[in-house]
């Protein structure tokens, strides 16, 4: 069989054509930026088409003594950038500026730290409405302490974009798209009315309203510059667009030649309040790109091995940086889908220079001229444009792949680093379903009875799926039955894909192909297509595959992140009740960057990304069992056999449609009034001023209580003396895991909480629509589904048990029960403690339940700053190879932290723990805390309350 076909390199677009720009250097003779020393003399004026820029100019600093600068990679020229605009001899020094100019004879090993300000801030709603409640929350603080609350505003410009509040309530109908809509307006008024007094009470603030996006593509079609500018004291001052946003995917913008990456709401807050980021300078690994991918590949398989072979070489907390002649070979879109993964596979970024495919992106997404111009001309003039007679910058360690060798792929059932080739995915499912089933015998569990496909541990389960009816499961009210294996979601959906015609446009084809061939999706697969821009849907429609999506189930369902933040609505009910009684490990196929256990749907236990062509395939052929790669996905009108191969689009296709149908002026209209938004939007009344009016019977907005009986002076730390155990847990534990996003359990303390307010489970929303609300979020912490406390083995699910009682209760109920018995808490945990999604309800919810520390193997970046922001001290364990299972903890020990009175970054201290029968253990530990800027916002109890006493005086 030919393999599916795609993303070789096809630049798209007919170029705008416009004369090269007329650019000059000359020294600047006015300073307009005060406190500036400019050590390095290297403050410069750009003319660009006899438009002057002031600018700070590499090339003169590695004249005037930073000597081989030329050579860095061009993600760390742009932090040098950032630490030459802004010295001031207090946060940035002139020896900070030579530990950047040194990184050449120590790659980044010595652990340098240095003070780094974006240019700008990202956020999407459910990382987002936190955010704004805590700068609300503020200036009613900033009041109680005698100060002005006009002083809680942005210092930085912050787009907020609405995208992670749609659910798939409705799917496969001509008016899904308008009923999902209703039902997001419904049940998020609450919110969007609080988004929308906090667009116009706070300055430098701009909100793009729901319906238009997903935040990450509007950032990558819209809202990245690539060169940023702001105007001061009658001068314009050019500089690397740069940013932080509150979603971890925020290193999409990578592909765009912006540096930027995913942090905490409570970092990015900071950031927007004129605080530097605090961080060490990085090692940056260097990956070539050889060659080009072959027909039948596209770029998600091609993100995919990436992402598989950064996992395996260890990139956590370390820049990653493409180079080489294949680069040459993807578009931009393909450069953005890598750049968008790279908190799957583990670094703070994946960063594309800038080179000509930037500049052809920006004029052909309706950037500026002279925006454009910009770019090209100061890209030269700072020795960031990459072109193929560019000397490979020095890195800290490198690895290659060769294009050529990537084969169609998809990744799960449950981390996106486990990619499995097509060809394999049908035995890979074999052998997932006995780790997921945990390897039981069919009679060992009552509910399987007459599923012979289930069988012994070790047992081969058949290569073949029967058609025997005995086989599968009765669905209520269907004429078909179910099964292990099934996919019950085919989503194409997330910013990851969604950003790329070629693929959107392969998927559109497949369905075009498929439905002239007589194959339907089958009927217990719920399908939808949620674009991350309405360009997508603008290109989809003049090129008619709309239409043909729309023939196979891939109605338009909205404009936001849905499947792949866990928004997938829920299944048809007889579907989920067949999954349920029958103890099915059913599946789902998406085009997202995540596939965390729990994540995507409460029924659904193995989820595969894919490319989006390859998500149509799958709902067509309905099971993971199948090798579509060598078995007929269906019959034809006159009954044969149709392969994959038989409707997968050439290359050429792709690149033709793309060509035809993806132009500037659809950009230029479909942002023209971005920030107006639809009717809904427009119809939404605001209340308030200059400080939030709350109301106490909302449960969607508190105000949070972080500041209560706040002084202008922090109380002193004090040591961690017979702390309780709220949780064991074991390696991997994600955000999701530690705050949940997706639905909320009747039965479970948060849903009890929203009964009680009288909300009906209907109507509960999302843990992630509900994250302005700490009554709900605090309640759902720990509370994934599929959270395993090995303080109770065998248990999924937020419980653990309490001591000395040794009642086993919901995490929350044993937090308030701890707190009102005023014992502290901590959490032990393993390897990359953390990962996934930037969620800073993680550390809110954790200090909030009464947890003064964290110790753990290791933390994924992020969360670990998070941690120390929210006032937690994370530690990991000081001898290698240490963990909480060889001390042989239960969880019915005390633990007491002395020496935290005289903390400091990275300091090594001990543990003693204390079992129940007495008997002591001392463990070396070290804290993570790793600045002093960190040590300072411990020390004030958060980087909140550090802000505000700063801004309070």
């Amino acid at each position: 069989m030919v393999v599916p076909a795609s993303s070789t390199r096809v630049f798209r677009r007919a170029k705008a054509v416009r004369p090269s720009a007329v650019v000059s250097v000359r020294e600047g003779t006015t300073r307009s930026m005060s406190n500036h020393p400019d050590s390095f003399n290297c403050r410069k004026t750009l003319d660009v088409d006899g438009k002057p820029y002031v600018y700070f100019d590499l090339k003169e600093a590695e004249k005037n003594g930073l000597e081989g600068i030329s050579r860095l990679p061009f993600s760390m020229k742009v932090l040098l950038e950032n630490l030459l605009r802004n010295e001031d001899g207090r946060t940035v020094t002139k020896e900070d500026i030579h530990a950047v100019s040194k990184w050449l004879d120590d790659k980044g090993k010595a652990g340098y730290e240095i003070a780094y300000r974006p240019a700008r801030v990202l956020m999407q709603d459910f990382t987002g409405v936190p955010a704004v409640v805590d700068l609300a929350a503020m200036r009613d603080a900033t009041k109680q302490l005698g100060a002005d609350p006009k002083k809680v505003n942005p210092l930085v410009p912050v787009d907020l974009v609405i995208d992670h509040s749609v659910m798939v309530d409705f799917f496969a109908s001509p008016d899904a798209f308008e009923k999902n809509v209703d039902a997001e307006y419904g049940r998020n008024k609450e919110r969007y009315q609080f988004l929308r007094w906090g667009s116009e009470a706070f300055q430098n603030f701009r909100v793009v309203p729901p319906g238009t996006g997903i935040c990450h593509q509007v950032n990558l079609e819209y809202l990245g510059q690539t060169v940023w500018t702001r105007d001061e004291n009658g001068e314009t001052i050019a500089y690397p667009d740069t940013l932080v946003g509150t979603d971890s995917h925020t290193t999409m913008i990578n592909g765009l030649s912006v540096l930027g990456w995913g942090v905490g709401g409570i970092e990015a807050e900071a950031a927007m309040l004129g605080q530097p980021i605090s961080m060490m300078i990085p090692e940056v690994i260097g990956f070539r790109l050889d060659g080009a991918l072959p027909d039948g590949t596209t770029a998600t398989d091609l993100v995919l091995t990436v992402t598989e072979m950064l996992r395996k070489k260890g990139v956590v907390g370390k820049f990653v940086e493409f180079f080489g002649p294949g680069l040459s070979n993807l578009t931009l879109e393909d450069q953005a889908t890598i750049a968008n993964m790279a908190p799957e596979y583990g670094a703070t970024c994946g960063f594309f220079p800038i080179d000509k495919d930037t500049i052809a992106y920006l004029e052909a997404t309706g950037r500026q001229k002279d925006r454009i111009a910009l770019v090209e001309a100061y890209g030269k003039a700072q020795g960031m444009y990459r072109e193929d007679s560019t000397p490979d910058p020095v890195f800290t360690d490198t690895l290659e792949l060769d294009l050529a060798t990537v084969v169609p792929s998809l990744a799960g059932p449950k981390r996106p680093q486990d990619r499995v080739a097509l060809t394999d995915a049908a035995p890979a499912f074999h052998k997932a379903l006995h780790e997921i089933k945990g390897g039981r015998k069919k009679d060992d569990n009552p509910q399987s009875q007459g599923d012979s496909r289930f069988m012994d541990e070790g047992a081969t389960l058949p290569n073949e799926v029967p058609s025997d009816v005995a086989y599968r499961h009765e669905v209520e009210g269907a004429a078909h039955g179910l099964s292990h294996g099934d996919v019950v979601i085919a989503a194409i959906t997330s910013c990851t894909n969604t950003s790329n015609p070629n693929v959107l446009v392969a998927a559109g084809l497949v369905a075009r192909k498929a439905h002239e061939k007589g194959l339907t999706v089958k009927p217990w697969v719920k399908t939808s297509l949620a674009p991350g821009s309405q360009v997508v849907t603008e290109y989809l429609e003049k090129s008619g595959l709309q239409t043909d999506l729309d023939k196979m189930g891939f109605n338009l369902v909205g404009y936001g992140c849905t499947t792949c933040i866990g928004n997938s609505g829920p299944l048809p009910e007889p579907i989920s009740d067949a999954i349920n009684a029958n103890d099915l490990v059913a599946a789902s196929v998406l085009s997202g960057n995540r596939n965390f256990e729990g994540r995507v749907n409460p029924d659904v236990r193995a989820n595969y990304l894919a490319s989006p062509p390859l998500v149509v395939a799958y709902a067509i052929a309905g099971t993971m069992f199948k090798d579509i790669t060598k078995e007929p996905l269906g019959q034809d009108k006159d009954g044969n056999d149709v392969y994959l191969s038989d409707i997968w689009p050439s290359t050429h296709e792709i690149a033709e449609i793309v060509r035809e149908t993806v132009t500037r002026d659809m950009f230029e209209n479909r942002y023209a009034d971005v920030f107006k938004g639809d009717e809904h939007w427009r119809k939404i009344d605001v209340s308030g001023g200059l400080t939030y009016d709350w109301d106490d019977t909302s449960t969607y907005v508190q105000n949070p209580p972080y500041f209560d009986g706040m002084d202008q002076e922090p109380e002193p730390v004090e040591d961690i003396k017979g702390a309780r155990i709220l949780g064991l847990f074991a390696d991997s534990i994600t955000t999701d895991h530690i705050s949940p996003a997706g639905s909320i359990k009747k039965d479970g303390p948060a849903g009890e909480y929203l009964v009680s307010h009288q909300v009906r489970p209907v109507d509960f929303n999302s843990y992630g629509a509900r994250r302005g609300n700490h009554q709900v979020m605090m309640r759902g912490t720990f509370a994934n589904i599929r959270i395993k406390n090995q303080m109770v083995p065998g248990v999924e699910g937020g419980v653990t048990v309490h001591h000395p009682s040794g009642e086993q209760m919901p995490i929350y109920d044993a937090a308030m029960k701890y707190k009102d018995e005023g014992v502290p808490l901590v959490v032990f945990a393993g390897k990359e403690y953390g990962t996934g999604s930037s969620r800073d309800w993680a550390a809110k919810g954790t200090i909030l339940l009464g947890v003064k520390a964290v110790i753990a193997e290791s933390f994924e970046r992020i969360h670990r700053s998070n941690l120390v922001g929210m006032g937690v001290v994370p530690f990991v364990f000081a001898e290698e190879g240490q963990s909480w299972e060889k001390l042989g903890l239960k969880g019915d020990e005390k633990v007491t932290i002395e020496g935290l009175t005289d903390i400091r970054p990275r300091r090594e201290m001990e543990a003693v723990i204390e079992s129940a029968d007495g008997s002591k253990q001392t463990v070396k530990i070290k804290t993570r805390i790793d600045t002093d800027d960190e040590l300072s916002y411990y020390k004030n109890g958060g980087i909140l309350h550090y802000v505000l006493r700063q801004l309070a005086a």
